[in-house]
């Protein structure tokens, strides 16, 4: 049984006063609203609705916080980038979030999710710049890769490769489709084993490297 189907719903917050206290390992999944980040959580846990999932880009306005058990959790930030989100709003996030992802001492890892029809938008290169100094690792998820054929999903994986592999070398990168499950075992080894060995172990998945046409993983170099 994978790990992430004990996930159930512990609290949402909106202000950093109100984030559970420091002990236990979080991991945090970011991207830009509607970019699949929601279904991603779904899918990982096997559930439906476990992560809300809103046609109307930016209703996620809060971080909303998932118990594993054991003092483990996965952390839904709101989504960033929808331009109707008011000015105010928008500036409150940014700051909440940049002070979550560069100063969280529990944080383990970043999962950042990109429309593999659209990915490394500037929103997406300033989450890095935040995220990144910390030396924590981050696992890309090109999600949708279902909406493309072999060919440009496989060209949209190299061109975020490539355009990352020059200065963000703690990231791995992968094709992801909460709807068609690509990259879904991929995805569960990568983010388990930032829990521990023996919880990726439990899971009993396999990471393999991209070949052909199956999905996989890039490790920048």
């Amino acid at each position: 049984m994978s790990l992430f189907q004990h996930a159930v719903f512990f609290t949402s917050v909106a202000d950093w006063r109100d984030l559970p206290t420091p002990e236990g390992e979080e991991i945090a999944f970011a991207g830009r609203s509607n970019a699949g980040k929601s279904s991603a959580i779904n899918a990982l846990a096997k559930r439906k609705r476990l992560a809300f999932i809103s046609k109307l880009p930016g209703r996620t306005q809060q971080i909303n916080f998932f118990s594993l058990g054991n003092g483990r959790y996965l952390v839904d930030l709101p989504g960033y980038g929808y331009a109707k989100v008011p000015v105010t709003i928008r500036q409150h996030w940014e700051t909440l979030l940049s002070k979550y992802l560069q100063t969280r001492k529990k944080l383990r890892g970043l999962v950042l999710i990109m429309d593999a029809r659209h990915p490394i938008t500037t929103l997406d290169k300033q989450m890095l710049d935040w995220f990144l100094p910390t030396g924590k690792p981050v696992h890309i998820l090109l999600s949708k890769a279902d909406k493309l054929n072999k060919q440009q999903a496989n060209n949209s994986l190299h061109h975020v490769t490539e355009t990352l592999s020059l200065c963000h070398h703690q990231c791995t990168v992968q094709l992801f489709s909460s709807v068609s499950k690509i990259g879904l075992d991929e995805a569960e080894a990568a983010i388990a084993a930032w829990f521990g060995p023996s919880l990726a172990a439990v899971s009993k998945i396999k990471n393999p490297r991209l070949k052909g046409s199956k999905p996989g993983v890039k490790r920048l170099k």
